[in-house]
């Protein structure tokens, strides 16, 4: 059962925890919106499927939100501690930073459990969902409206633009119309025109005045032929042809289909070393979670000696190096080159042996771990540097 410390040392990591994974998890999502609606801005009628793929993108995100948000809170309350001096009384009461680090641990425990299945399960269907809901986004059908100044793919190879529309988006003036027919361009110019749709949508009839059209034809060059009025209908929002079943790589897989060896009847089955390597990546992500108060803690507690921005980049640079190195062994698996357990492990085992290093040596000495020690040196190179540099600075 938790004990009353424990209690407390939850209720102030647990908001800190919410808020850092908020946080970090809407700048993710923000920065990937932006991106979205780049992709979809020319196809206005795609732009409500937007909320569909930031929905999907949620999974990947918060198993990139997770570890980093939790070091964050850990880090944040320990300094807390340390700065209103709970720390000292915690240890001066006979307490030790094991017994500190059993309720953080627990929690960090919880979260693989959480981490596993977003993982193994949210994050294969969210990552199908969105390329599919992507891809009919991409290949919806026009709505034949136009936008002044914007081109528009009108299908069978049609795109067009228009200087000026009215409100209906259908009455235009100075048209472009570009089409590729059978690897030939053609070009259509008019000084008006009319987009008339039929009832279903399915037939454009297009209507252009005053203009010129130009091709290429083999053998004769350039074509130019003008014209007072043209009409023309064209099939121009055929339906796309359905999006893929899932499975198509190895990240649309859920943990059990990876183990399983793929999903049964797949037409290009995955190789075995994919398999392996994406399941070795997705187990080792897992798994560093219960690492972090290893990290957390002996940084959080030098944070009261004036190490708190120093140590906060080392920690930055060490968890950017295991998520890299980590990404790096995952692909070298996956291409066959190196053995998945070599490739994937072997970044895991090196970023636990630091983590269990730094803590273990501030055990004995709280807020005494090497990082802090290496901090000191560098900072004792650079003040005897600038002490040999003044004189010389004066005498000249």
């Amino acid at each position: 059962m938790p004990t009353l410390l424990d209690r407390y040392l939850l209720r102030q990591l647990l908001p800190a925890f919410a808020l850092c994974l908020g946080t970090v998890l809407i700048a993710l999502l923000l920065e990937r919106l932006l991106r979205l609606f780049d992709i979809l801005a020319e196809n206005s009628h795609a732009l409500p499927a937007v909320f569909k793929l930031v929905l999907n993108l949620v999974p990947h995100y918060l198993g990139l939100a997770l570890p980093a948000a939790f070091f964050v809170a850990l880090f944040v309350v320990v300094s807390k501690l340390g700065d209103e001096n709970e720390l000292d009384a915690y240890l001066a009461g006979g307490q030790s930073i094991a017994r500190l680090t059993r309720p953080f641990l627990v929690v960090s425990l919880l979260l693989s459990l959480l981490s596993a299945a977003v993982f193994g399960w949210l994050q294969p269907y969210a990552r199908y969902n969105y390329r599919a809901v992507m891809y009919s986004a991409l290949n919806a059908g026009w709505d034949a409206r136009l936008q002044p100044g914007t081109f528009a793919s009108a299908g069978s190879g049609y795109t067009l633009t228009a200087d000026e529309v009215d409100n209906s988006g259908r009455k235009l003036k100075r048209v472009f119309i570009r089409r590729d027919v059978d690897g030939r361009e053609e070009l259509t110019v008019g000084e008006t025109g009319a987009l008339t749709p039929s009832a279903d949508s399915r037939v454009l009839k297009l209507t252009l005045n005053d203009g010129e059209h130009v091709r290429d034809k083999p053998g004769s060059g350039l074509l130019s032929v003008r014209y007072q009025r043209m009409e023309s209908n064209t099939a121009f929002t055929p339906d796309a042809p359905p999006f893929r079943a899932r499975g198509g790589n190895e990240r649309e897989l859920t943990a059990p289909e990876l183990l399983a060896g793929g999903l049964p009847g797949q037409d290009a089955p995955i190789s075995a070393a994919k398999l392996i390597g994406e399941f070795n990546g997705r187990l080792a992500r897992t798994l560093s979670l219960p690492l972090l108060p290893l990290l957390a803690i002996p940084l959080g507690m030098s944070a009261k000696r004036g190490k708190r921005t120093a140590s906060l980049i080392v920690a930055a640079v060490l968890m950017l190096l295991f998520h890299n190195s980590l990404q790096l062994g995952e692909s070298l698996a996956e291409s066959g080159k190196v053995n998945a357990y070599l490739g994937v492990w072997l970044p895991w085992l090196v970023f636990a042996g630091l983590c269990g290093w730094i803590y273990s040596q501030s055990l004995a000495r709280p807020g005494d771990n090497p990082v802090t020690r290496a901090v000191s040196a560098v900072e004792d190179v650079v003040a005897a540097l600038l002490a040999r540099l003044k004189p010389a600075a004066k005498a000249r």
